[in-house]
């Protein structure tokens, strides 16, 4: 490292800290590193076929970093401003000039009694796994439930159903939240020939788990061997705990710039993000684009630039339904869905080259970094305030 080397630190190897530290190399005077409790990247967009054994849901870091950068295997445990250090669970303190929050989302939002005791999330790899190894020791007639219909929970209940097991899939107020009444439909239909059973609506709400059952507010008790929570999703608590404005779960708060709001040598990207108050909906399509916004924020402020305010905009959302159908829901710039949606097959199709599409794109940008594409004109925030540092 020489003199005149800015030392930028991305906490977090998911979607996010991935394209950012890559995005970064764009300037050759930029020392990496990047930050990560695991030493394998996590495709979180298919746990849910780690669930069902499809698919081992990793990738190499070697295959998706770019020359140059540090890879740190650790966990952050706390964030010094003041000093610009990085704390860690084992190593030594990281210096930073810059430091990008990329820390992501895990299991959290909405729960019940029994629910840390008996049921299984699957935001992470080490859930999954866990997940994987109790449905391994139960017979495919075992009642499952799956708690919470977006996408995770319509996924799962789906390449569950689809290998001859017996699921439930209890949806709340209604299946597929984002989609559109003719995309939800569709969504039923296909699960229903899978013979997933699905409980919307009033007394559709978990009001407690046990070892071998659920309960539902209307007093219902639906046998469940084994129960998969996908009710929410949660984020870290690194910025609250290092005294930095998150919203009420969490998120970092920063400009549109994704710049903290207390900090300027604090920049976000992904899901623990919160720009303006107003974070884009968690998800890999939203994760990419934001990384890379919050690189360039990095690279703009490094130049001595005024950073641009965060474009973005969204063009629907891919489910998968087992391994032989899906649904691609298309969506205005807003992120609000049309009724416009393909199914089937050819969804199912389109779905895995999104997912093999995106792993590219990764490795795309390692080998070549500034290719990263996204959409653009979907976000309006009125009256935001743009930081400097």
């Amino acid at each position: 490292m020489t003199e005149h080397t800015t030392r930028v630190v991305v906490i977090g190897g998911g979607y996010a800290g991935v394209i950012a530290a890559n995005h970064l190399r764009l300037r050759p005077d930029v020392h990496i590193t990047l930050v990560n409790p695991r030493p394998q990247f996590v495709e979180r967009i298919r746990l849910h076929q780690l669930v069902a054994g499809s698919d081992d849901a990793v990738v190499d870091y070697a295959e998706i970093l770019g020359p140059g950068i540090e890879l740190v295997v650790d966990a952050a445990t706390g964030i010094d401003t003041g000093a610009r250090e990085v704390a860690l669970f084992n190593g030594a303190p990281l210096s930073y000039d810059y430091l990008i929050y990329a820390v992501g989302s895990g299991s959290g939002g909405p729960t019940a009694p029994g629910v840390d005791e008996f049921a299984y999330p699957i935001a992470d790899l080490e859930e999954a796994k866990r997940l994987n190894a109790a449905l391994d020791e139960q017979h495919y007639a075992a009642p499952v439930c799956v708690v919470g219909a977006g996408p995770t929970g319509i996924e799962t209940a789906a390449e569950l159903a689809e290998q001859g097991r017996r699921v439930t899939l209890v949806c709340g107020p209604v299946l597929g939240p984002y989609l559109s009444t003719p995309g939800r439909r569709s969504v039923a239909k296909r699960l229903g020939r899978l013979g997933v059973e699905m409980l919307d609506g009033p007394g559709s709400i978990v009001t407690a788990v046990a070892a071998d059952a659920i309960t539902l507010d209307d007093g219902r008790r639906l046998p469940s061997l084994v129960t998969i929570w996908t009710a929410g999703f949660g984020v870290p608590d690194l910025a609250s705990r290092s005294g930095l404005r998150t919203d009420a779960i969490g998120r970092l708060l920063t400009d549109e710039t994704l710049t903290s709001i207390d900090d300027g040598r604090v920049v976000a990207a992904g899901d623990a993000a919160a720009p303006s108050g107003e974070p884009l909906r968690m998800s890999c399509q939203a994760a990419i684009p934001l990384g890379a916004q919050a690189a360039n924020t990095v690279l703009s402020r490094i130049a001595g630039e005024q950073p641009a305010v965060l474009d973005q905009a969204f063009n629907g959302q891919c489910v998968s339904l087992g391994r032989g159908a899906g649904i691609i829901q298309f969506a205005h710039k807003d992120d609000t869905a049309m009724p416009l949606y393909i199914a089937g097959w050819t969804a199912a199709k389109l779905k895995e080259a999104v997912c093999k599409g995106t792993i590219a794109g990764l490795r795309r940008e390692a080998r070549k970094p500034g290719s990263v594409f996204w959409f653009k004109g979907g976000r309006h925030v009125v009256g935001a305030a743009v930081s400097t540092p």
